[in-house]
């Protein structure tokens, strides 16, 4: 879950985010680095979806619950850098 700022009318900034999981809030303020390795995904069920057609839902994880919960499914594919 995210938690937003107004800059002006049509500006919204993240400030902070809470991971849906373990809860761990990390803020702008607090660890810029781990607030770059946080996972979001977004989605809206297709017609037949198991989740239901024309459902919205997000989710918010820290790296360290991606890790414990999709580490063992992710596959490497090589370093960026």
């Amino acid at each position: 879950m995210k938690t937003y700022v107004e800059i002006d009318k049509h500006d919204m900034v993240v400030v902070s985010i809470t991971c849906d999981r373990c809860k761990k809030v990390c803020s702008i303020e607090s660890d810029v680095m781990d607030l770059q390795e946080w996972f979001h995904h977004s989605f809206i069920g297709g017609y037949s979806s198991v989740f239901g057609d024309g459902n919205e839902y997000e989710i918010d994880l820290c790296q360290q619950c991606m890790k414990e919960l999709l580490g063992p499914y992710l596959q490497y594919v090589g370093n960026y850098t």
